[in-house]
């Protein structure tokens, strides 16, 4: 998939929104993910979420005011790396894209956020969750999943009311989403009752957790609290048996995605995760979307956000067709008054700072390897 990515990015510059004859207009979405790397499954799926909901649009011969239209997709690896999301946004910026999927990372999307704004290129966050996003006023920023802010008050209110924890050890890796995350929860843990007996922190190329956790067992808390992605989880949960602690780890999105059980191992079933969006079996189309996404890309291709990537493209296409222009400073109106209804959630509507409105949390447990949800709610902002 990669490779067929980087093939399509070949001629699409010039193409960029311009009538590619009478009648027949060229929309290029742009697409950046971290699709090399330690992250590379989860940035290939975020990436394959768009590449299908491009094909659906085209297979669909929708109409923007008069004009046919052949959906573009300009995708590019950005690796995870908010240097090279910069220089991605840029790109996009040069081959004026009508919009933006991503960064699906939080560092990357800080890093493309007010080059993006400044260009007023709407941006669609579909994965990351740095609640900070969304309060940098900018006029283009819109998510279709629940930030961090909201995920950490789910997963506190679990912890207290459910694990009737009493002491947690925070750990991070210093990434945008890893210590908003973790800054977000010691908030709500002080104000639930919940003391935070350490602060650690790793990095998020870290393999090695063993001196951290030796510390962190020597103060004996009742869980810890992981802000970080599924690499760096699973190692982590496989030295915290190693090392005799059988506690719970508690984790956001990143770190709960679909090969977290095959780094875990049997270690997983200390994992309790906090989701900022739904099990697909909760989901108006989740599961007949699944199967043709696996149909498309094959049974291991599925890890977490491709069906957001997917919607958040069909929200971009919409807000055009209700416009009738692919022009951002005409559809951008329209896209402020989204109410879509998508396979990921009915009645997707944002906020008046691109947040999505009424957001929704799914913590989850892992019984036998397996994904279990174990409480599922909307949260008031």
């Amino acid at each position: 998939m990669v490779g067929m990515a980087a093939g399509m990015v070949a001629g699409l510059v010039a193409a960029s929104g311009a009538p590619a004859c009478a009648g027949t207009l060229n929309v290029v979405v742009g697409v950046s993910a971290g699709t090399t790397g330690p992250r590379a499954l989860v940035g290939q799926d975020f990436t394959n979420g768009v590449v299908l909901a491009l094909e659906d649009l085209n297979a669909r011969k929708l109409r923007i005011g008069s004009d046919s239209v052949v959906w573009k997709l300009l995708a590019e690896d950005d690796q995870a790396d908010p240097r090279q999301a910069a220089v991605v946004a840029q790109k996009f910026i040069d081959a004026k894209v009508a919009g933006v999927v991503g960064p699906d990372t939080s560092g990357g999307a800080y890093a493309a956020v007010r080059l993006l704004d400044a260009a007023s290129i709407p941006m669609m966050m579909a994965a990351a969750t740095d609640s900070r996003l969304g309060r940098m006023g900018s006029k283009s920023f819109f998510r279709v999943i629940a930030d961090d802010a909201v995920v950490s008050r789910a997963l506190a209110d679990y912890a207290q009311h459910e694990l009737h924890l009493r002491t947690v050890a925070l750990i991070d890796d210093r990434t945008a989403f890893g210590q908003g995350l973790a800054d977000a929860f010691a908030r709500d843990a002080a104000a639930r009752g919940m003391r935070v007996v350490a602060r650690e922190y790793t990095t998020d190329k870290a393999s090695d957790f063993s001196a951290v956790l030796t510390r962190v067992r020597s103060l004996h808390p009742d869980a810890i609290m992981f802000g970080g992605v599924v690499t760096q989880a699973g190692l982590m949960l496989r030295q915290m048996d190693r090392l005799g602690l059988d506690l719970p780890l508690l984790g956001g999105d990143g770190a709960c995605v679909s090969e977290l059980p095959k780094l875990a191992g049997d270690a997983v079933r200390h994992m309790v995760c906090g989701d900022g969006r739904l099990p697909l079996e909760r989901t108006p189309g989740g599961l007949a979307w699944k199967q043709r996404y696996e149909r498309r890309f094959g049974p291991e291709a599925f890890q977490a956000y491709s069906p957001y990537s997917y919607d958040a493209t069909m929200v971009l296409a919409q807000a055009m067709q209700h416009a009738a222009s692919a022009e951002p400073a005409r559809f951008l109106p329209a896209l402020r008054a989204t109410d879509y209804d998508g396979i990921t959630r009915e009645h997707i509507r944002f906020a008046p700072n691109g947040e999505v409105a009424d957001p929704q949390v799914t913590i989850s447990v892992y019984r036998e390897g397996l994904k279990v949800p174990v409480k599922v709610q909307t949260v008031a902002r």
